[in-house]
């Protein structure tokens, strides 16, 4: 891919499902998010706990919007932590992952905070710094790169 070339890279549309396999998320809506920086996953349960010397997160996903019996159980080392101000305006400091995003035949390592988004629509946003340099997002449109296996 040639990321000083804009027509070179892949369109994605404004909403994709995209797969965490390193999380064991095999399938989740994502919203591509231009107006976040950072890519954000919903959790409605998290937990901080030490493991090799340092801070984990344990978090539990619901991955499809509207089922509550799928749960997913996830750990992931925390690389940091970030206030980040939500769409209303306030302040919340999250933890910051690392995990592999996979989209369409891409995969890609992406920080995202992990926070409750039980009221919100989608499960995941990814933001702008994930697709700098990797894809276009074409407002117009919806799963232009595929849908993961269900």
């Amino acid at each position: 891919m040639d990321s000083e070339n804009p027509s070179s890279l892949p369109r994605a549309g404004w909403r994709e499902w995209v797969a965490l396999p390193e999380l064991g998320i095999e399938r989740i809506k994502a919203k591509m998010d231009t107006g976040a920086r950072t890519s954000c996953l919903h959790a409605f349960y998290t937990q901080v706990f030490e493991k090799e010397g340092r801070p984990w997160l344990e978090f539990h996903v619901h991955p499809s919007q509207g089922d509550v019996d799928t749960v997913v159980i996830c750990q992931s080392p925390i690389v940091d932590w970030r206030d980040v101000s939500d769409s209303g305006g306030h302040v919340e400091n999250r933890p910051v992952i690392l995990t592999q995003l996979t989209l369409g035949h891409e995969s890609w390592p992406v920080e995202m905070t992990v926070t409750n988004r039980d009221t919100m629509k989608f499960r995941m946003l990814i933001g702008r710094t994930a697709m700098r340099g990797r894809l276009v997002i074409d407002s117009d449109s919806s799963y232009l790169l595929g849908e993961q296996s269900k």
